[in-house]
């Protein structure tokens, strides 16, 4: 069972991904999609939600695409889940049930989990999933790019 939705899935399996392939070249959106064998379509509103919360910074142009607004260390796969689970809210694509029942019951166990689990995904960053990543060479190993001439 999985108590992630896909859309926080793929957030934190992007910005690893942008973490992994940013360098020198930020990641192009539709190269982003084709590594996760998904429509671009559907990966945008991601990633312009992570942008306008600065864990992303879009770089426009022929060459443009997404890398890290901070460092690796400093985003955590809880910061991630937070945005993903905000602009999930903002689609409102299904309603809430509104009785006694789920606002003094239901909703406080529920948030109390949620506040568990997120504690949890706060103590991993993307430093630690990409070295992870390396760790179990999900990634091709890129040369780093010497500009010295």
């Amino acid at each position: 069972m999985n108590f992630l939705s896909r859309r926080s899935l793929l957030a934190i399996a992007a910005v690893t991904d942008i973490a992994l392939h940013a360098r020198p070249m930020p990641v192009a959106a539709k190269a982003l999609a084709a590594r996760h064998n998904l429509p671009p379509r559907y990966l945008e509103p991601v990633l312009q939600a992570l942008v306008r919360q600065g864990i992303l910074k879009g770089v426009r142009g022929p060459r443009g695409g997404y890398e890290l607004a901070r460092e690796r260390r400093r985003i955590t796969a809880g910061d991630i889940v937070r945005i993903a689970m905000a602009a999930q809210e903002d689609d409102g694509s299904s309603p809430l049930p509104e009785s006694r029942l789920a606002e003094a019951v239901v909703a406080p166990l529920v948030a109390k989990g949620t506040e568990a689990f997120l504690a949890e995904l706060d103590k991993v960053t993307v430093e630690d999933l990409c070295n992870r990543a390396q760790a179990e060479a999900v990634v091709e190993q890129t040369t780093p790019v010497d500009f010295t001439i």
